[in-house]
C-alpha cells in the first residue's frame, strides 16, 4: 500500500532524511519511531506531498507522489502533530467545510460527517465551538477530518502529544479500530504507543533508519541477553558477591534489601544456564531462593539497546 524507496530531504548541506526505504502492507499499522528531530515529520510531509523529496520515491496506493499528488491526496487523511481546525467554527461547520475541500459529493456530505463521528466518537459535541472543546475533543476532531473521505491511507505525526492519560488511552483504542479499514502510519517519539498499538515499527535516528521489525521481533532481537530478577532471603552483600561470581550474569543492575531479604536484578548472557547455576549455588550456601523470574524487555529497553549500537546520541 506505501512504498518509500531510498528517500532522501537535504536543506543545503543538512540531511534531514537520509536514504530510506521501507513498506507498509494493506491494513497496518507502522509505528515510525524516533526522538524529536530524528526526521519522522520531514517523511510524513514528504510522503502527504506537502513538501518535495530531494530525491527518492514515495508510492501511495500505486500513485507516485511527486508524479501524482493529487491522486494521493484523494487517498491519504492526515493529522499533523497541531490539528489544522478553524476554531471559530462549530464541529459541524468545520467538517462541512472538510467534506467540501475534499471534493465530497454535496449529496454525501451529510452521511460522510455522520460516519466520521460516530467512527471517533465526537456526536455529543457536535453542535459546539471547537475553541471550546477540551485537548481531546479537538485531537478526535482533527481526526475526523482526516478520515472524512474515507481515505485508503491515514498518517497520523505525533497524535497523542499533549493529551492527559486518559486521553492517550481512548486515542490509542480508536487508532485500533480503524486499522484494518485503513493503513495507518503512526509517527511518534512515545515508545508505549508503539508497543500498544502497532503491527511494526521503523526506528528512524538522524534521519537514518536503524531498525525494522514487528515489536515481537525487535523484542528477540534483545534475547542475546535477558533481565532475571531474584529474591533470596540471605545477606544483601554476600549475595551479590555469589551472583557476580556466577558464569554468565554480567552485572547487577538493581539491588535492594529489607527484613533479612534482598532482591537482585542480573544481566545474564542466554549462552549460559545462569538460572540452574544461580539455584544451585544459593542452595550450597544455605540461603533461601523465594523468587526468581525472567523480566521482558520493554520497547524503551530495546530502544535504547539499538540506539547504543547505531551510535546515535539519545533525545
Amino acid at each position: 500500500m506505501i512504498e518509500i524507496r531510498n528517500l532522501t530531504k537535504r536543506y543545503g548541506s543538512f540531511v534531514a532524511v537520509d536514504d530510506i526505504s521501507f513498506d507498509v502492507e494493506r491494513g497496518k499499522i507502522l509505528g515510525f519511531l524516533g526522538p524529536n528531530g530524528a526526521g519522522k515529520t520531514t517523511t510524513m510531509r514528504i510522503v502527504t506531498g506537502y513538501m518535495p523529496a530531494t530525491k527518492g520515491t514515495a508510492v501511495v496506493a500505486d500513485y507516485d507522489v511527486a508524479k501524482d499528488p493529487i491522486e494521493v491526496k484523494r487517498r491519504i487523511g492526515y493529522l499533523p502533530e497541531t490539528p489544522p481546525l478553524y476554531v471559530d467554527m462549530t464541529v459541524d461547520e468545520y467538517l462541512n467545510f472538510a467534506a467540501r475541500i475534499k471534493q465530497i459529493e454535496t449529496k454525501e456530505v451529510s452521511g460522510a460527517i455522520d460516519s466520521a463521528c460516530e467512527k471517533v466518537a465526537i456526536g455529543d459535541v457536535r453542535k459546539k465551538v471547537i475553541k471550546t472543546l477540551s485537548k481531546g475533543y479537538k485531537q478526535r476532531v482533527g481526526l475526523a477530518q482526516a478520515i472524512i473521505h474515507d481515505p485508503e491511507v491515514l498518517i497520523l505525526d505525533e497524535p497523542t502529544i499533549g493529551l492527559d492519560p486518559i486521553q492517550i488511552k481512548e486515542v490509542r483504542e480508536l487508532i485500533k479500530s480503524l486499522a484494518g479499514s485503513h493503513t495507518i502510519i503512526l509517527s511518534t517519539h512515545i515508545l508505549p504507543e508503539v508497543g500498544m498499538t502497532c503491527d511494526e515499527v521503523v526506528i528512524i535516528q538522524e534521519g537514518k533508519i536503524i531498525a525494522k521489525d514487528t515489536p515481537n521481533g525487535l523484542a528477540k532481537s534483545m534475547r542475546g541477553s535477558e533481565k532475571l530478577t531474584v529474591v533470596v532471603e540471605g545477606p544483601v552483600e554476600e549475595v551479590s558477591n555469589a551472583a557476580t561470581s556466577t558464569e554468565g550474569v554480567s552485572a547487577i543492575l538493581e539491588t535492594s534489601a529489607q527484613n533479612g531479604q534482598c532482591s537482585l536484578i542480573l544481566e545474564c548472557d542466554l549462552k549460559h544456564h545462569v538460572r540452574k547455576s544461580l539455584s544451585n549455588l544459593f542452595s550450597e550456601k544455605g540461603w533461601s531462593l523465594l523468587e526468581m523470574k525472567v523480566e521482558e524487555s520493554t520497547l524503551e529497553d530495546i530502544f535504547i539497546h539499538i540506539m547504543s549500537g547505531s551510535g546515535g546520541r539519545q533525545s
